[in-house]
């Protein structure tokens, strides 16, 4: 059967946008914690461990979806998410804490883990022309999921109570997933896209070529993995730390009032999944190393002007530019890596570079909240994160080179091999 390569964005994007659900549990929290009289310390402590497993299940269980495909990895995802999240009606049901850190906490953490690269590594081998736009539109939809989670959920906890909306929504991710699972499949080997097969012949277009091909160990064993891991880890540091504490930050530093602070929240959150998709499609056109340059080179000059910043408008507007950044990052990474590593494990590689999500996601608040414990200013905080980001852009820089020196090399070698087929001939 032929499959179009849209609709399998679109089957990625159904996936995306299920487990993205989860990051609405700010809405859920207070009503929570008001109904069953649950301290904000245990109802955290669930979306801890979600988010603290999802990034490690990816790694763990990269080798399953390379070894059992997409569509299989994606239907598991669907079960554990799905009844993580129904699971957790159950544990508001039954007035049971520990209930509700394994079904929201633990279950649903494994299905993001899986469900997030379960269609991202396909999804890149149906667009060769257009990785960052491939990935770009998958994690776009893993950020825009809240977006549409957070009003729903909210309006159904009016209407229907706390559990049922656990179950309504465990449901529907059920079904979004797997319709989208449904479909998923990865192409044939060698795949090329017909307008890129037409321009190839014509010699217009010169197709990417993978700088290797390398299975997860061999990867794992290159300096360019644990450069482009640390750039990452460092990237979701910053973007977490200014999600975690960009409202009472703003309070603090520019008098934001409580109601606009909340605005620029939202704001934040298209500037989030806005980022991964622009981002990304930018780096189809300037390389995937540029972008992480480019990255750090914006987050050094916001961290070091913000201390001085007093107008309103300029502050959020830095706020902004970190954040599109970070959400950037997610959908540069797994079409970075298939540069660097080809598509061969791309999925077992990918799952290693997201340990940084989890890392990323306990170091960046953690940072801050001890600093602000010392010092009781977030400014000292930005002086930190200046630090991290200049070791960020010092490496991405060699990145880069390095990138650009194989390139040359390969373009050289191939150069001489040309010359003595047509001196033989």
């Amino acid at each position: 059967m032929n499959k179009n390569r849209w609709l399998i964005a679109v089957s990625a994007i159904a996936i995306h946008l299920s487990i993205g659900g989860a990051y609405a549990y700010s809405v859920y929290k207070l009503p929570v914690v008001q109904e069953m009289g649950w301290s904000e310390t245990k109802v955290t402590v669930a979306f801890t461990i979600m988010m603290g497993l999802a990034g490690f299940a990816a790694a763990l269980f990269g080798n399953l979806v390379e070894k059992f495909g997409p569509r299989k990895s994606a239907i598991l995802a669907a079960f554990l998410f799905s009844l993580g999240q129904a699971g957790a009606g159950v544990a508001i049901l039954i007035d049971s804490v520990p209930l509700y850190w394994l079904t929201y906490g633990v279950l649903s953490g494994l299905g993001m883990g899986i469900g997030y690269i379960a269609p991202v590594s396909t999804l890149v081998k149906w667009f060769p022309d257009r990785r960052g736009l491939a990935t770009g539109m998958a994690v776009l939809g893993f950020g825009a999921g809240a977006l549409i989670t957070a009003p729903v959920a909210a309006n159904l906890m009016e209407s229907v109570g706390i559990s049922t909306t656990y179950f309504i929504l465990g449901a529907s991710y059920f079904i979004l997933m797997i319709l989208g699972a449904s479909y998923i499949a990865p192409p044939v080997k060698g795949y090329m896209p017909a307008g890129m097969k037409e321009a190839e012949v014509a010699g217009k277009q010169v197709v990417k070529q993978d700088l290797a091909q390398m299975s997860a160990k061999e990867a794992v064993r290159t300096k360019h993995f644990w450069m482009l891991w640390a750039m990452h880890l460092f990237n979701v540091m910053a973007g977490i730390m200014m999600i975690s504490v960009a409202s009472p930050m703003a309070q603090e530093i520019v008098g934001l009032s409580v109601a606009g602070a909340a605005a620029m929240v939202g704001i934040m959150g298209l500037f989030n999944g806005g980022g991964r998709l622009v981002w990304a499609a930018v780096s189809d056109y300037i390389g995937r190393s540029n972008v992480f340059v480019i990255f750090f080179a914006i987050q050094l000059v916001t961290f070091i002007i913000l201390p001085f910043t007093t107008n309103l408008f300029l502050f959020q507007f830095f706020i902004f530019l970190v954040v599109s950044c970070y959400g950037g990052g997610f959908s540069n990474l797994p079409a970075f890596a298939s540069d660097l590593f080809g598509t061969r494990q791309l999925g077992v590689i990918h799952g290693y570079l997201l340990t940084t999500w989890s890392l990323g996601g306990i170091f960046g608040p953690l940072i801050v909240s001890l600093i602000k414990g010392m010092t009781n200013s977030y400014i000292p905080v930005f002086y930190v994160f200046t630090v991290l980001i200049t070791i960020s852009l010092i490496i991405s820089l060699l990145l880069r080179a390095d990138v650009n020196k194989i390139k040359r090399q390969s373009k050289k070698s191939k150069a001489v091999k040309v010359g003595d087929i047509s001196t033989t001939v």
